[in-house]
């Protein structure tokens, strides 16, 4: 009885957090169009083919991803990545859409 309603409670907690980022996915699709990323990327066959993010949240953490908006130089130097022109860096980039694209791209998983 104990450990069910322990579960209970966990799931409970979670469930906010789980609303949250799909409310912040959400939000990160409006920065995606907003900043026009799909002049250069494409998710879901819309956009530019030659850089897709289709699956990027099943490769990339979190992390990665921000610094690959923040500093792509330093991810492309990192990466030796050889894409042409390179991805430039989005440093001024308010911190709440950042964290909101982060997410938005993190959801872009295997299905």
């Amino acid at each position: 009885m104990m450990r069910t309603m322990s579960l209970l409670f966990s799931l409970a907690l979670l469930a906010p957090a789980a609303a949250w980022a799909q409310t912040d996915a959400a939000r990160g699709e409006k920065v995606y169009v907003a900043q026009k990323c799909a002049t250069c990327h494409s998710i879901a066959g819309k956009g530019n083919q030659k850089g897709p993010l289709d699956e990027v949240g099943s490769k990339l953490s979190a992390d990665e991803i921000r610094q690959w908006i923040v500093d792509a130089p330093a991810m492309t130097a990192k990466t030796k990545a050889v894409r042409k022109p390179p991805m430039r860096a989005y440093a001024n980039i308010a911190k709440d859409d950042l964290e909101a694209l982060v997410v938005y791209v993190q959801s872009l998983k295997k299905k």
